[in-house]
């Protein structure tokens, strides 16, 4: 018989670590143990402590991170104290978000073979377990002979995880496998990892925001974290049927949030953890149909105005032969909020590039209030065209809040010194910044920054601001935060673009959506109508969300009525 302390490949005791250039620890008193062959889950808000929690798993704690540890953390038997990076990486092997950031091969089958390659393993098994590993994840034949930066999103996910299963690790762990995903990928991804874990029967630890697209697949169990202590160790079924991801600023599923609207009491009986496992008593169904038939549906006003417009737009890179925009008809209305959604390398970003001159296309015209852009320099569209890149970090170029804010005004000859101080007092009390005007920028957290950056282009006056992926890696209460900050804009006449993979965002807050998908524009539709057209969301590897399933459960025929009216009550909630 087995000793059940042998089955504990991960276990903390009272653990708890403090950052050498921190006054406070970051985890308090972690207890936890995790057996051989679970599949958990790890989430939490933003700062919870999940980051150091996997650092201490995968040997960067202490390696990279230096700090102070309290309690006992044992893996796979031995003290982590007494274990290094190197034992670490042949027991956890780390998928991390950014793929990009963990290639090291010129191709595939190279990249895939560098741990083996450390080993001095000879060259005969090394193809042998490369070319195993890979077909194992589909990444097999041809594509071991590409380099893994011409692969999608997907496949690059894939590349990275065969790379970790070659050296036959007994913990595979995931930092935010979803975040740069687009929804289909994203879905598949979750597949692979379910698959691979009946498969192999390896330990598997997830950290994720994305709840409800991680709850796709099965898990042991959820790991709810804040302010660096477990707030809950449980059934995926127990804490949906409990107010804590609520409490703790975590986005329930959509389908659990329309029943609560219902009126409907969510309890572990019910197997509320996927849509479709999900068990409605007759009751239950007459209430959703009954809240349905009360809520309030309306369709959403939009100006005649049209702002920009783009006309047959095709383009391609000077070093590709393909288009990778083709025959791009577009008309963005003045006020609106609106999103740009599609699949990874559909050509969303490189729109918005042609929109604010940074690429030229090879065809066709564009226009803002009727006046060509054709002769408009970069500096010129600024004045009217705002661009906020997905990471902060990359825009932000000086050291204090209001030196970045003012930067672009100071660049505008024509301002008086006065005039740029008003301008900037103005934009940062709007930005909710005004506290911290004089603070330097690397005191501030990562959502902070994601708004002096749109500070800097708000202070410019542009009538039109395009965002990429402006929630990407933010908890539930930050995205909030950001999403409110923007809607608040939008209602001042800013008119508003999202470039998103996240389609919770796009139903939310826009009221209309483009669809791009192998470099073409192929829906312009509400958000509602998008998701509920089963052509769409296949060709740009979008999915339906589980509001359709639950309007199909209840009885209730049209998904796309369903859907706008979910939208609208919560809207309301929000408020």
């Amino acid at each position: 018989m087995n000793n059940p302390e042998e089955e504990n490949v991960i276990e903390f005791r009272n653990f708890g670590f403090k950052y050498t250039a921190q006054s406070e620890p970051t985890l308090y008193d972690i207890n936890l143990k995790i057996r051989r062959g679970e599949k958990v889950l790890i989430c939490g808000p933003s700062g919870c402590g999940k980051s150091t929690l996997a650092h201490c798993l995968n040997g960067l704690i202490p390696a990279s991170y230096s700090g102070e540890a309290t309690g006992e953390l044992i893996l796979d038997g031995k003290s982590f104290k007494d274990q290094n990076i190197f034992s670490l990486s042949k027991f956890v092997g780390t998928v991390l978000q950014d793929s990009d950031g963990q290639f090291i091969g010129l191709t595939v089958g190279e990249d895939i073979a560098f741990a083996l390659e450390n080993d001095r393993t000879a060259q005969a098994e090394m193809k042998e377990r490369v070319k195993a590993v890979a077909e194992k994840v589909g990444v097999g034949g041809p594509f071991l002979s590409h380099a893994p930066h011409e692969l999608s999103g997907g496949q690059k996910q894939r590349v990275a995880l065969a790379g970790v299963m070659v050296d036959d690790v007994k913990v595979l762990l995931f930092d935010e496998p979803l975040a740069n995903l687009d929804p289909a990928t994203g879905k598949t991804t979750i597949e692979l990892i379910d698959e691979i874990h009946k498969n192999t029967g390896t330990t598997v630890v997830i950290i994720e925001h994305r709840l409800e697209d991680v709850l796709h697949r099965d898990v042991d169990r959820v790991i709810l974290m804040s302010e660096g202590r477990i707030i809950s160790d449980s059934s995926p079924a127990a804490l949906l049927s409990s107010d804590l991801l609520i409490k703790y600023g975590i986005r329930e599923p959509l389908y659990i949030t329309a029943l609560k609207y219902a009126g409907v009491k969510i309890t572990e009986e019910m197997k509320p953890q996927r849509i479709d496992t999900l068990k409605l008593s007759e009751e239950d169904k007459k209430k959703v149909l009954s809240w349905f038939e009360k809520a309030p549906y309306e369709k959403e006003k939009v100006s005649e105005q049209i702002i920009l417009k783009a006309r047959n737009i095709d383009f391609k890179y000077s070093d590709e032969g393909r288009l990778v925009l083709q025959g791009i008809n577009f008309e963005l209305h003045k006020g609106e909020m609106m999103a740009i959604v599609g699949k990874n390398g559909a050509g969303k970003s490189t729109f918005s590039k042609l929109i604010c001159g940074f690429e030229k296309p090879c065809s066709g015209s564009m226009e803002l209030n009727g006046t060509d852009l054709e002769g408009m320099s970069i500096k010129e569209r600024a004045d009217h065209i705002g661009y906020v890149m997905q990471n902060p970090n990359q825009m932000i170029s000086k050291p204090m809040i209001r030196e970045e804010v003012s930067l672009g005004l100071i660049l505008k000859s024509s301002l008086t010194p006065q005039q740029i101080d008003e301008r900037v007092d103005e934009t940062l009390k709007i930005c909710g910044l005004y506290p911290f005007r004089n603070w330097p920028v690397s005191a501030l957290s990562f959502g902070q920054k994601k708004r002096v950056t749109i500070a800097s282009i708000l202070s410019m006056n542009p009538e039109i601001i395009i965002l990429d992926e402006p929630t990407a890696g933010q908890d539930f209460r930050h995205y909030t935060e950001i999403m409110d900050f923007l809607s608040d804009l939008n209602k001042r006449g800013i008119t508003i673009v999202l470039i998103t993979h996240d389609m919770h965002l796009m139903l939310e807050y826009c009221s209309r959506a483009v669809i791009f998908a192998d470099s073409q524009m192929i829906a312009d539709k509400s958000c509602e109508e998008v998701l509920t057209d089963s052509d769409v969301v296949e060709k740009a590897c979008l999915k339906k969300t589980s509001l359709s399933a639950l309007s199909l459960m209840c009885g209730i025929k049209d998904d796309k009525d369903f859907i706008r009216r979910f939208i609208l009550t919560d809207r309301e909630v929000r408020k």
